[in-house]
């Protein structure tokens, strides 16, 4: 049976723009190639968690415009129970500027939109389906104070919450003490404990002192290095899968998507981060952010072929 998935988040169209490298300040690259594609933190683990299996309710804002239409057109194209998703009549649908070098690094501008009118009565609107799920996902790409009172919600029904640190900024103790699953990457794990995540040791030094603060397991995604798990009772370094990567734009969120699912039905964490992995090395193979979301064929062959 699929888990049962509220992801509370962001949704954006990304307009991206291939180069051969991302330009520095004050510099104009001729003869990029341009695409747009359907984006935003919040869409993308949706999605991810949709195509990877899951049953997935999406709470979100979009503007009153095209953009907005085309967003929800494609969030039930996957199947994403979109009836929590507010019109907002005063805001235009969030859009995020993309380019992408030929080595699949990225930069990103994002305008928020719509997103930032994300509120705590949006979340209240929603708290019969929050109580009833088995996983909550959320990001940082809404106000804090919806994802506090998104995790006080789940927490107090006991529903595990997963949140994804992105983009970064500081977080007080007693939003962290409702996180059952924090997932940063490198630099946000070192913007939250100020520990070198770069350095040898910092993964794991950073992930103890965020477990210190309360949160119950601290998974620091490490890129082509893998995934450092830290536990109540283990410590494991997970290795990512080898791919040769075209855009890595939408990696850690599929990696978000793919672990709720993996959680919401009811597997150990090792063999959740695990498929959660496969899921995002698919990902890096394509462009795009929501097109780049695997099925979940795709992440049992990866699996299976290690």
């Amino acid at each position: 049976m699929a888990g049962r998935i509220v992801v509370v988040g962001s949704s954006n169209t990304d307009m991206i723009l291939q180069m051969t490298h991302i330009p520095r300040p004050g510099e104009t690259i001729l003869g990029g190639r341009f695409s747009m594609a359907a984006g935003g933190k919040g869409a993308n683990q949706a999605v991810a968690a949709a195509r990877a299996g899951g049953h997935v309710t999406l709470l979100a804002r979009v503007g009153k415009d095209l953009f907005g239409q085309q967003a929800v057109a494609g969030f039930r194209r996957d199947g994403i129970d979109v009836q929590y998703i507010v019109e907002d009549e005063e805001a235009p649908s969030g859009v995020a500027l993309i380019f992408v070098a030929e080595d699949g690094e990225n930069s990103i501008g994002v305008a928020s939109g719509a997103n930032l009118r994300l509120s705590p009565a949006d979340v209240q609107r929603a708290a019969d389906v929050i109580r009833a799920a088995d996983v909550v996902v959320m990001q940082l790409e809404t106000p804090l104070e919806t994802v506090r009172a998104t995790a006080a919600l789940a927490a107090a029904q006991g529903v595990p919450v997963i949140l994804n640190p992105a983009p970064a900024q500081p977080l007080d103790d007693d939003l962290l003490r409702l996180i059952s699953v924090l997932t940063p990457n490198e630099s946000e794990a070192e913007l939250l404990t100020g520990v070198p995540v770069s350095a040898m040791g910092g993964a794991a030094q950073a992930a103890a002192q965020l477990r210190a603060k309360g949160v119950g397991t601290v998974i620091v995604t490490l890129g082509a290095r893998g995934a450092l798990v830290a536990a109540a009772d283990f410590q494991l370094d997970i290795p990512a899968f080898p791919v040769q990567p075209v855009d890595t734009t939408a990696a850690g969120d599929v990696f978000n998507g793919a672990l709720a699912v993996a959680l919401a039905e009811g597997a150990a964490l090792e063999p959740a981060v695990r498929f959660a992995s496969a899921a995002a090395a698919c990902s890096v193979t394509k462009l795009g952010a929501q097109p780049s979301a695997p099925p979940r064929a795709e992440i049992e062959a990866l699996l299976g072929g290690r």
